[in-house]
């Protein structure tokens, strides 16, 4: 097969590229490193890395129109500031159907796409939240351009498969809470943990049904979920052991955010359906994977889209 990546040395793409690398296939990479790592991808026979930005109309068609690539896995997406829309849109919403148009102009037979849950808004109405839940994402700019980008596949007319994820952790992991804990931790710092509940999954589990999706597994849209959503207590708690810390600090409790949500849980029900029985790998086995890549790599900046970050 030959795969094309973007975002392919983030956390998410760079695991399915070493996925398709270890079978076989050619894959071309596109990164412009805003929170991905070259060191994320070992040199490879069967690996293009290019270093540029997605929305480079005259490049992308170059690339793809002579690759001729057989899927397209689109993981590339802006977050890293809540405020700065020029470049969320740039990337999610101009870059992201920039790859859907080559992807139809080019006849390619899959793309598989990631959207965030906060599609379905801040209060969802569904608890789990059931793929028929109407899209709401007008809480979150974040949500706002990644869904732009969700319903112009769906305009398109090309095979394709969305994953709505849960919030997926491991090594790699530069944004959210898990990179948060950690540096704070490290750094004898303070961290406050907020009463909300999020399914935390496994980056490698994801990575392991995406390749099944390039394969022509599935169509339409699907929760990548577990299906059982924890405190972000737990989460925090898991961090502490997994590094050691002596004394166990305990973390301040604070209320949600005006721009977050208590709880997105998915109803993983169809994909179990069409992708088989998921082994998801525990959540101590997760953090510490992530410990180990933060003590080796460091976090990058430790990134989130919400604005409840403590700069203290």
């Amino acid at each position: 097969m030959k795969a094309f990546v973007t975002g392919g040395l983030g956390q998410i793409g760079s695991h399915v590229v070493e996925m398709l690398l270890e079978r076989g296939d050619q894959v071309i990479v596109v990164d412009n490193l805003a929170t991905g790592r070259r060191e994320h991808l070992v040199e490879h026979p069967n690996l293009t890395v290019v270093i540029d930005s997605i929305a480079n109309k005259p490049l992308m068609e170059q690339l793809i129109g002579d690759f001729r690539p057989d899927a397209i896995v689109h993981a590339a997406c802006s977050y890293k500031d809540p405020d700065d829309w020029y470049n969320d849109t740039l990337t999610n919403c101009v870059g992201g159907t920039l790859m859907v148009d080559l992807a139809k102009k080019f006849d390619v037979k899959r793309f598989v796409y990631y959207q965030t849950a906060l599609c379905y808004g801040l209060k969802p109405m569904q608890q789990p939240i059931r793929l028929d839940h109407p899209r709401n994402p007008a809480g979150s700019s974040y949500a706002i351009s990644k869904t732009a980008n969700e319903y112009y596949i769906e305009l398109s007319g090309i095979d394709y498969v969305t994953f709505r994820l849960a919030n997926v952790i491991g090594p790699r992991n530069v944004a959210g809470p898990l990179p948060i804990f950690y540096q704070r931790l490290k750094d004898n710092k303070k961290c406050f943990v907020t009463k909300s509940r999020r399914d935390f999954v496994f980056v490698k589990d994801l990575a392991e049904v995406t390749v099944k999706a390039c394969d022509g597994v599935g169509h339409g849209a699907y929760h990548f979920s577990s299906g059982t959503d924890i405190e972000i207590q737990e989460l925090y708690d898991a961090v502490v052991d997994a590094m050691d810390v002596p004394g166990r600090p305990q973390a301040d409790v604070h209320e949600i955010g005006p721009d977050d949500v208590y709880s997105i849980l998915l109803d993983p029900s169809r994909t179990f359906k069409d992708f088989g029985d998921i082994q998801f790998t525990p959540l101590q086995k997760t953090v510490s994977e992530a410990i180990a890549y933060y003590m080796e790599h460091g976090t990058l900046g430790e990134y989130t889209h919400l604005r409840l970050q403590d700069k203290d």
